[in-house]
């Protein structure tokens, strides 16, 4: 006699699902997704496209096939959304992260600041450091931008700060901070700087000290300096297995295993 939970099995169709997730997720959903595919055998992930939230979006305007969307950025994704790229009605924001200042692990700074990460943004204002920043396309940068601009170290033309600028389109010249910044395209290579040596402090998310190891952090900027961090996920307006997709991201958000590997990589959920 078949057993009762034969014929369920069988009515899954095999799915191979294509996730193109920002950068900084890599590790965490590498796990998560080696999880979900242990207790839904039916579904495979084809190589996950991990970039930065621009170069997600110009994957996509470029005809780049994908089921599913995850941005570090709120506006990658209203850019997104506006371009058609993602079912604005499957749009939510799936995990939270803050912004902090990183030194390399044997370094003076993180001598001095690692123990009780009292490190400032006043301290970055005094121009005695050597900063790495991602640059216009990389979220973490526009974020670290809108903070710096409120201790008078990013120049935007519109003369505000902090969260009312975008982060793009400033300049450090003619701040403490002028010929003293680094700009790297991705948050990863923001990182090797610091631990490198290659510069005294660097802005990453502090998922990024879990993900790259070999940092310090110093200090957490200050949320209320920038735009809340918050990684919008959605499924895209091509996906072929819309439903197979959102079953996953719903899983994503409550499978209890799936939460302890997001808070094990320093994501928060939102």
């Amino acid at each position: 006699e078949p057993k009762a939970d034969e014929p369920k099995a069988e009515s899954h169709e095999a799915v191979e699902l294509q996730l193109f997730a920002a950068n900084s997720l890599s590790k965490a959903m590498d796990a998560v997704q080696e999880l979900y595919t242990q207790d839904h055998d039916w579904v495979t992930f084809k190589d996950t496209q991990y970039l930065s939230s621009g170069e997600l979006n110009e994957q996509l305007a470029g005809g780049a096939y994908a089921d599913v969307l995850i941005s570090a950025s709120k506006a990658k994704m209203d850019e997104a959304v506006d371009a058609g790229y993602v079912d604005a009605a499957t749009r939510f924001d799936m995990f939270k992260n803050d912004l902090v200042m990183v030194t390399g692990e044997n370094s003076e700074l993180a001598a001095k600041y690692g123990a009780d990460q009292s490190f400032t943004l006043a301290d970055v204002a005094t121009g005695d450091y050597a900063v790495a920043v991602g640059d216009e396309s990389v979220p973490a940068g526009n974020y670290a931008d809108q903070a710096l601009s409120t201790v008078g170290c990013y120049a935007d033309p519109s003369g505000k700060t902090g969260s009312d600028i975008t982060g793009k389109g400033g300049t450090f010249d003619g701040t403490p901070l002028d010929g003293k910044v680094n700009l790297q395209t991705s948050v990863g290579n923001v990182c090797k700087q610091a631990e490198s040596g290659a510069v005294d402090v660097a802005f990453v998310y502090s998922s990024d000290v879990y993900r790259f190891g070999g940092v310090q952090i110093v200090g957490t900027v200050p949320a209320n300096t920038h735009k809340n961090i918050v990684y919008p996920g959605a499924v895209t307006s091509e996906s072929k297995n819309a439903a197979a997709t959102q079953e996953f991201l719903d899983w994503c958000l409550s499978s209890d295993k799936a939460q302890e590997i997001w808070q094990k990589w320093g994501f928060e959920l939102a």
